[in-house]
């Protein structure tokens, strides 16, 4: 339970029980994310108008990437969702209000008033043995081929399907991806399916640089041992690669992505950056008059990354590297915030 920036406790809580539309799942695998990290320390997180900095909204339970079992089903819940009891099920991690603008127009993703499982009260997460999934949550089942430590990587995935959708990838596209951590190796495999003419990763750390090429990378590049831009210019004949996501929450690789990246080119803003960053508009602008897209969570990306999964399509014995059981949840705290012995952290509740 979130008490507050570092006053994260474990804690007994009673056993939530589903009302009228509501799915009640006992978890069996749940990861940690980059966004819980930046809530765990206290850094701030936008809600509403995107403007207003706020926080998680204390007491609540933690975690948005989990996967877990029907074990029981508020009236109406089995029909709507297609879900009985035993079923794998996971949910999508915002809850839409379903009555806004955005709501009303299909972009249930920007809700502004939605809630995010794990930062408000109103959808509790899953560092927990039960989640109670609410009326209003987009659920799905997951196929019998793909297993509850992998169904986790569900969310993570499917924003990465977003991501690369974001980019709009042509097949003649020279495509930069930069971060190889869980996010942007699902980038690389949903780009893979794109079949652009050259597909890069880049990464400070070797080990992950070779787990992307399980996932379809052509290239991988460590910044710090080459210089990835005079790479990328000598591969593209000095134009700059065609499409370049960032998926690594420096604002170094912002930088490096508008020198990159060739006139013309799309850039997709994934990450949760750790500071502001500035840079030099004229880049965008006058001189490649760029197309920036940015990119939030994972609308209609669900079903996408559940065949993805059951195809086998993503290394995901390297992807998650730790489990560990929800008493350890301090330690996988620090295994994420290092990112040198791990990937993929996942907590078991039960």
């Amino acid at each position: 339970v979130c008490h507050g920036p570092e006053d994260y406790r474990l804690e007994e809580v009673p056993v939530p029980m589903p009302g009228p539309g509501e799915v009640l799942l006992r978890v069996k695998s749940v990861g940690i994310c980059a966004s819980d990290l930046k809530c765990f320390h206290g850094a701030p997180l936008f809600w509403g108008d995107g403007k207003t900095p706020g926080y998680a909204q204390p007491p609540v339970i933690a975690g948005h990437e989990f996967a877990g079992e029907v074990v029981a089903l508020g009236d109406g819940a089995g029909e709507k969702y297609g879900l009985a009891l035993g079923d794998l099920a996971v949910s999508e991690q915002i809850v839409p209000c379903w009555h806004c603008r955005y709501c009303k127009r299909g972009q249930y993703w920007m809700c502004p008033n939605g809630d995010v499982y794990g930062f408000r009260q109103r959808a509790q997460g899953a560092w927990a043995e039960y989640v109670l999934l609410p009326a209003d949550a987009l659920n799905y089942k997951v196929p019998d081929t793909v297993s509850p430590e992998h169904a986790a990587f569900i969310e993570p995935l499917a924003c990465s399907v977003h991501a690369v959708q974001r980019a709009e990838i042509k097949l003649d596209d020279v495509v930069v991806i930069a971060g190889a951590g869980p996010l942007g190796l699902g980038m690389a495999a949903t780009a893979r399916l794109q079949n652009p003419k050259l597909l890069i990763v880049l990464d400070l750390n070797d080990d992950r640089l070779e787990i992307a090429k399980l996932c379809g990378a052509d290239l991988v590049l460590n910044p710090t041992k080459v210089d990835v831009i005079d790479e990328v210019n000598k591969l593209t004949d000095g134009y700059g690669c065609d499409v370049y996501i960032e998926a690594t929450g420096s604002p170094a690789a912002v930088v490096q992505g508008l020198d990159m990246i060739a006139r013309l080119g799309t850039f997709v803003e994934f990450s949760l950056l750790r500071k502001p960053v500035t840079v030099d508009w004229t880049i965008i602008g006058d001189l490649k008059e760029l197309n920036i897209h940015g990119s939030h969570l994972s609308p209609y990306c669900y079903p996408i990354a559940i065949d993805m999964l059951a195809k086998d399509l993503l290394p995901m014995e390297q992807i998650q590297t730790h489990w560990l059981p929800l008493d350890r949840f301090a330690e996988g705290i620090e295994l994420v915030a290092s990112g040198s012995e791990s990937i993929k952290v996942t907590l078991q509740p039960n």
